[in-house]
């Protein structure tokens, strides 16, 4: 045999890798064909949720593994020769290279909130096809496209935050509008989020002692890491998971012990715990608290999300919701009113694309990262991660008894001071439900009632007993597996008020900064301080109002949550492919370009309908003439308790919709802004200069050999 025709040394080896990867990768193509296949092929007959479950990995680990390094080699091509900010500008306050295992927690922890857990189970009012299919196609190619660009590109400018990234690639005009907007926004979503919280952890024992035990525990772990064992983060991670533990359980003790009486607070008294709580931990160094609860809150997270996930393919429950709803052909559900376009994607955000992830990415996170490489993990993996989290809550909502559905999200004035009531209101939607049958799924969980428990957190604490308690210890088990959930719940969100509030933080810096340079130092404490507070007592004060005021505070602004979250997902894929571009990348800007024009058609869409429509359901100043004529009338209609009240929500859906005008005229500049430089772009003969630092070369974690093409992709994934 000639010399020519023996293998090279060497050879064999590369062969049997790449045909093992061949195998593992057909199967797993083969595995999501197979889920999707399933959902696309039945009809009319009751199928399991583990089709869901399995169309969901196989497209997020294809996703993860192709589209994401496509991304970070071809469109932004990362350089782990590169210093980042974390590395160049350490101060040991916000500025401090973390390991990659502690940064994906923490970077999970703050996006993962309200939304992948609420705005799934509200969406399942449109039936179980639509938001699975939202919920997968948008992340692949929308939410974790964006969380990832943004983050990249924030780390390129120094951590720079998205209104400030705006000023500088857009200009002063768009820059303005944007850094403007995206606060407001921004103050809004920490309220909404608060919010949240307080009625989760309201007279909850077991959830107010396990939460306020992740603080002492964080911080353990935060001095653990930094001065007794550094580096050591397996070991901090077994300890941490381990005390953890044993806060569940003692909070399950303590609500069943004399000293709950000391662990049931007042949403008065959560209200003020949590604005100290959010000024603390903005001020505080990031490596001491922050990072480390958002890094064990991880554990709890993926832990128990990864449990429902076994629970499902176990248990295999059946899908008890419809593929497709009537309501949303007819947008007259008793959820939320709306058709399926534009308001399924503007109520399941979080889990698909939401602008609020844009905030973390130019918040914390990218004064945090390492090595440029872990942006792939850190932003696109970090997302897929939630849109798992938004699958499983819409799973945990459709495997419920569509009676049981519509009976606990209806609005009370629709069913009635009782369970008779009730009873009938859902049998008029079309769904058949007991007053017996209603009695006793509140009795299983130990509730008074579930009638009426709108806001999505109950429902899914239902369905997570539902689904537990199939697998773990049966139908006596629910009523843990609901009080779990509820508490679940609590430290799941949480993390993102905490994070949130330092990003805002950050975002005013940056905007005050431009007048004024010395409180846009980062390094200048009485500007940490100042903005800290300025931050905390804005939302604070619209969380307070909401709590003692039914009509008021943040209760007053919640009906622009959706709206301007998704707003901000606008302005960041705005701006992000404006750089793109800007950077001679025009022919990579569909990457981000897609899906900004989808998400412009929805939410601007939506916003219009919310301005002017004639359906008082819908429209704010639709609903407004409906009161005001009532008022004239002398009437106080159904529902509303006093005329005093009717005047309340005169002026609400007055304020609601000028915000909302003001909100979409501010991102309408920045689109416009953003198109006038994209084609100021295109039509230079060389680049437009951007804002990215100077290349400066890393000396941490440096290979031995250095490759002459410094655009390394690192083997993160």
């Amino acid at each position: 045999m000639p010399a020519s025709a023996l293998p090279e040394s060497g050879s064999i080896a590369p062969k049997k890798s790449r045909m093992r990867s061949f195998v593992i990768w057909t199967a797993v193509s083969l595995l999501g064909a197979v889920g999707w296949g399933v959902l696309a092929l039945s009809r009319g007959e009751e199928i399991s949720a583990v089709w869901l479950v399995m169309a969901a990995l196989g497209s997020y680990a294809i996703a993860y593994r192709f589209y994401s390094r496509f991304i970070a080699r071809r469109v932004l091509e990362v350089d782990d020769t590169r210093a980042t900010p974390a590395e160049r500008l350490e101060d040991g306050v916000d500025y401090h290279p973390t390991d990659k295992r502690v940064l994906f927690g923490h970077h999970f922890a703050a996006i993962a909130g309200a939304g992948p857990l609420v705005g799934p189970v509200l969406g399942a009012q449109m039936g179980y096809l639509p938001g699975t299919v939202w919920i997968i196609v948008g992340v692949i190619f929308g939410g974790a496209v964006q969380d990832m660009v943004v983050l990249f590109l924030s780390m390129r400018r120094d951590g720079k935050s998205l209104g400030q990234m705006a000023r500088d690639e857009l200009g002063k005009v768009g820059g303005a509008a944007a850094l403007i907007g995206v606060f407001a926004i921004m103050i809004i979503l920490l309220a909404v989020l608060a919010m949240v919280v307080v009625n989760a952890l309201a007279e909850s024992p077991w959830g107010t002692f396990s939460v306020s035990m992740t603080i002492p525990i964080a911080l353990f772990m935060g001095f653990y890491l930094r001065y007794l064992r550094p580096g050591r983060v397996v070991e901090i991670s077994v300890i941490g998971v381990v005390l953890l533990l044993l806060a569940i359980l003692g909070g399950s003790w303590v609500q069943n012990s004399s000293l709950a009486e000391y662990f049931i607070w007042s949403p008065e008294t959560l209200v003020f715990c949590l604005i100290g709580y959010g000024f603390i931990a903005s001020v505080l160094p990031v490596w001491m608290l922050l990072a480390p609860r958002d890094y064990l809150s991880t554990f709890m997270k993926v832990g128990t999300i990864a449990l429902m996930a076994i629970g499902v393919v176990v248990a295999a429950p059946t899908l008890k919701a419809e593929p497709v709803t009537a309501f949303a052909i007819n947008g007259t559900g008793p959820v939320f009113a709306g058709s399926l376009f534009p308001f399924l994607f503007i109520t399941i955000t979080c889990g698909a694309l939401s602008g609020f992830h844009a905030l973390i990415s130019s918040g914390t996170t990218p004064k945090l990262i390492r090595k440029e490489s872990q942006v792939r993990l850190i932003g696109y993996g970090s997302m897929l991660t939630e849109s798992f989290v938004a699958l499983v809550a819409l799973i945990a909502a459709c495997v419920l008894e569509p009676g049981l559905f519509y009976a606990m999200n209806s609005p009370a004035a629709l069913l009635g001071p009782t369970v008779d009531t009730a009873a009938e209101a859902v049998k008029n939607l079309g769904f058949t439900i007991t007053p017996d049958q209603l009695t006793a799924a509140a009795k299983e969980v130990e509730e008074q009632s579930l009638v009426a428990r709108s806001g999505g957190a109950p429902t899914l604490a239902v369905g997570m007993a539902e689904i537990f308690a199939g697998v773990f210890g049966g139908a006596g088990m629910k009523a843990f597996w609901y009080h779990f959930a509820i508490m679940f719940e609590a430290l799941f969100i949480l993390t993102t008020v905490d994070a949130g509030t330092r990003v805002c933080r950050f975002m005013l810096q940056d905007m005050l900064g431009n007048v004024w340079k010395p409180i846009g130092r980062v390094t200048w404490k009485p500007g940490i301080w100042i903005t800290s507070a300025l931050v905390v007592g804005a939302w604070g004060y619209f969380l307070y109002a909401g709590v003692t005021d039914p009509l008021g505070g943040i209760k007053q602004l919640y009906p622009l949550f959706g709206v301007a979250n998704q707003l901000l997902a606008a302005v960041a894929l705005a701006v992000t492919t404006t750089v793109l571009i800007k950077r001679g990348k025009a022919r990579w800007a569909w990457v981000t370009g897609v899906p900004l024009a989808w998400e412009v058609a929805c939410t601007f869409v939506a916003g219009w309908q919310k301005l002017f429509s004639d359906n008082p359901k819908i429209g704010f100043f639709a609903a407004r003439d409906v009161y005001a004529q009532a008022i004239e009338e002398g009437k106080v209609l159904p529902g509303v308790a006093n005329m005093d009240d009717m005047h309340t929500i005169v002026l609400n859906n007055t304020v609601d919709g000028v915000i909302m005008a003001v909100f979409l005229l501010l991102v309408l500049i920045v689109l416009i802004n953003s198109a006038v430089v994209c084609v100021k772009a295109l039509r230079a003969t060389e680049p437009l200069p951007t804002a990215e630092v100077p290349y400066v070369e890393s000396r941490i974690d440096v290979p031995q050999q250095r490759s002459n093409d410094r655009a390394l992709v690192g083997t993160d994934s």
